[in-house]
């Protein structure tokens, strides 16, 4: 249940901005729709929609991988290349496809903390441009449409993590093995904002949004939308100044539950989006 007061905080500090129109539904919801571009400074795109459209345009805007390498924190190593496409793929044209592949034999533990057991293959990108909240570029917005797995087991994220340090973290999309999807901002290990947001069929296609707005010399605060609805603004203590990755990536256990499923995972995208304003 949204706190109205909450809310309305939010509303107000939105309209001095003059950044995100706000419109009040029959219901008496609070619907936010996307930063005014006209009354903020220019827009420019850091990442297109068009960018699942094919391995070239792919290519062009994302690496493969995380971007520290093929492991993370669950039990799924990634693998994909410009010549392996058994993971990380497009079809149709317009929609990435993340397949997580059970695997029968011992290939070792994971490089990173838990240090699991690999039990899949799975696939991972992240954009080759950062998001960088200062002067110059105050604002930025991150977007993208996903059919997201939520069997037990499946860990599917749409996230920002600190390029060079952890944290800063945002969290747009994440699921863990259920079907509630978790808007999380890391300011420390221990100091955590998380907003959980029970998400009706999200194996269907869904909008998953942020909108990362500098407030001080040193602070963000972060809107947090699913399906074009407002859902949760927190602030992002100490993130201006910090680069921070965008990731897009299918995990498995940890945080999810184990065992995870037999057959073929598949985490689809399309039409995702990032974008700033420069001062």
């Amino acid at each position: 249940m949204v706190n109205p007061e909450v809310v309305e905080m939010g509303v107000r500090r939105r309209l001095a901005f003059g950044l995100l129109p706000v419109l009040v539904a029959a219901t008496g919801l609070l619907v936010a729709g996307p930063p005014d571009r006209a009354g903020a400074a220019a827009w420019e795109t850091l990442v297109d929609p068009a960018s699942f459209q094919d391995r070239n345009a792919l290519m062009a805007e994302w690496n493969f991988l995380y971007p520290w390498g093929s492991d993370h924190n669950g039990s799924a190593r990634m693998y994909a290349s410009a010549t392996d496409s058994n993971h990380v793929y497009l079809s149709p044209a317009g929609q990435l496809n993340l397949k997580a592949t059970r695997i029968t034999w011992d290939e070792g533990t994971s490089s990173s903390s838990p240090y699991l057991p690999i039990r899949y293959h799975s696939g991972a990108i992240h954009a080759k441009d950062q998001i960088l909240v200062n002067d110059q570029f105050p604002n930025y917005e991150v977007r993208g449409e996903f059919q997201a797995p939520s069997a037990r087991g499946t860990w599917p994220a749409f996230w920002l993590t600190g390029a060079w340090s952890w944290p800063p973290e945002s969290d747009i999309l994440e699921y863990k093995g259920d079907s509630r999807n978790w808007f999380n901002t890391f300011r420390t290990s221990s100091d955590v904002s998380s907003t959980i947001v029970n998400v009706s069929s999200p194996g269907s296609w869904h909008e998953y949004r942020v909108w990362l707005a500098k407030v001080n010399a040193t602070d963000v605060d972060i809107h947090y939308y699913l399906d074009g609805q407002w859902r949760a603004q927190h602030r992002a203590t100490g993130f201006v100044g910090k680069p921070m990755w965008v990731i897009i990536n299918l995990q498995m256990e940890g945080s999810a539950g184990s065992p995870g499923p037999t057959a073929e995972t598949l985490y689809r995208a399309r039409n995702v989006y990032i974008g700033r304003t420069r001062n």
